[in-house]
Parts: C-alpha cells; structure tokens; sequence
C-alpha cells in the first residue's frame, strides 16, 4: 500500500476502538484519510469518538457496539458489513483483556472469555476479510501482541499464552501471504498507559509502576510498522533493548522474571477474589449483539 494509495478512500476496521491503543490507532488513520468501522463494547464511547473523527476530518465512521466474547459475533460482523457493501482494506485486531493471579484462581467463565476475544474473535475476523484483500491485492493487517508474546507469563499464563498465538499466527500469515500486496504486522508493546492495567488488576505490579508508553506513541509506531509492512515491531526504543537478549535466556530464567513484575501482595486473598469477581462488564456497558 503506497503513500499514495493512502489518499484513495479505503475502509479501517479496528476492534477495542473505544479507548486506549484502539482510540488512538483510529485518530490517526482519520487524520490519514481513512473511513472508519469502529467495533467496541461501549456504544456511547464508540459514538463520541465517531462524532469527534466525523468533524475534525470529514471522513465516514460507522460504529458497531458488539461483544467479541460471544462466538458468533464476528460473522454477524463481517455479514453485516458485506450487505452494507463496506470493503475492508486495513483490519486492526485491537480487543483483548487479561486476568491477573494464579491459574487455579481464574475464574473459567471469565478465562474463556479472555481466549474467545485474544484469540478466537482474531483468528475468525481476519479469516473473514483476508479473502477479499488477497483479491484485490492490497490490504493490511495488524494484530495486538505483546512483549508477554516471547515468554511465558506465570499469574498471567493464559494472557501471555493467548499473545503467544497471536505473534506466531500473524509471522506464519506474513509468510504465506508474501507477494500477494497484503502483509500481516504483529505490534508488540510493553506496558502503556491505558486502562488494560486497571481491568487486569495489574497496577500495584512492578510491571506498571515504572515507567509507561503512551498509547498514541505505540498506536504511531504500530501505524507505520503496518504501512511498511513489517511483520513484527516491539514499541519504544527502550523496551527493545531489554527484548534483545530474551531469545538467550532460558526460558525458566523468563519465566521466574515475569512472575516478579506480576505479583502482587493480593494475587492470592484478596486479589485473586477480585479477579474471581470481575467481568468484562464491570467495565464498560455490554453490547449483547451489534448495534450501530
């Protein structure tokens, strides 16, 4: 997709579009020229946003408030706008949450949950457009992984578990779509400013009293990562250092690291109550099915 390809009118879908990354991501290809599909949760936030973008560059926004934790969400999605006669040339795989605390603590309605939006509702959104984009030639793809994609993440097993099959799903798609015009970009930051941390109970965690990205630095390098079609990008000059001798390090050693940037006085008592106890909903107003 060249520069100049940019200034023709194409269509983004970006899921989790309601706040943090997602927001961001969705500010910045508006200011590009873009149309927008926005997909969240939260139909009010979705609608301010929409609002805002609309004015300030004059370009389409259509939003859809829907639950990605529900299987069928995704093709009702993908159906929905095919009879809208919307064609997707950028797809941003934002949505995704974690849990925080021992395994034995998740609760299962929730783990499930977890895995159907990080991987499931991925796997089937980019499945669903990829044909078309591969049709035409042209197309982008962009997949929210994680610096917990690398390792293994002990009191967040399933999270850097779930992030593990995003980066290796989007380097083998990158792979197999080489010469087709559509490349496959996995986007892994570190910790960032945004309310994951305050969702997963992560905030008293090593991991996040130190110093934070900002979410529109990682939405701006994850962007021109995208444009560029590069498959794999770790945010901030500073958190790639530190990634740098991770594939030399026994596993056990990342393993043992991770789990001391992720406890927490509470991560059992009072925490893991908390993390039984919370539900995506707690959150933010559940869609249960599309509306826009």
């Amino acid at each position: 997709m060249t520069q100049a390809s940019t200034q023709q009118k194409r269509t983004a879908l970006i899921t989790g579009a309601s706040s943090g990354i997602g927001l961001e991501f969705a500010v910045i290809l508006a200011r590009q020229g873009f149309d927008l599909v926005l997909v969240a949760r939260s139909r009010t936030s979705l609608a301010a946003l929409a609002e805002r973008l609309r004015e300030e560059h004059a370009v389409r926004v259509d939003v859809f408030a829907c639950d990605l934790s529900s299987t069928a969400t995704a093709d009702r999605l993908f159906h929905e706008l095919l009879e809208q006669n919307i064609t997707i040339d950028v797809l941003i795989n934002d949505a995704g949450f974690a849990m925080q605390g021992p395994f034995v603590d998740n609760d299962e309605s929730n783990l499930v949950d977890m895995l159907q939006v990080n991987i499931v509702a991925l796997t089937q959104l980019t499945r669903a457009f990829l044909p078309g984009m591969v049709k035409r030639g042209h197309g982008r793809i962009l997949n929210l992984a994680s610096i917990g994609s690398f390792m293994p993440g002990p009191l967040m097993a399933s999270y850097f578990a779930s992030k593990a099959y995003v980066l290796s799903l989007s380097e083998a798609l990158a792979n197999e779509l080489r010469g087709t015009g559509v490349t496959v970009t996995a986007l892994c930051p570190g910790p960032t400013r945004t309310k994951f941390a305050q969702r997963a109970r992560l905030s008293d965690t090593k991991a996040f009293r130190g110093t934070l990205m900002e979410a529109s630095d990682v939405a701006r390098e994850g962007f021109e990562a995208m444009m560029k079609g590069k498959t794999v990008l770790i945010t901030g000059f500073k958190m790639r250092m530190q990634m740098f001798p991770t594939p030399l390090v026994p596993r056990r050693l990342l393993a043992m690291f991770a789990r001391q940037y992720h406890e927490t006085t509470g991560a059992r008592g009072e925490g893991a109550d908390a993390a039984r106890r919370w539900t995506p909903a707690a959150d933010e107003p559940q869609a249960s099915q599309i509306a826009h």
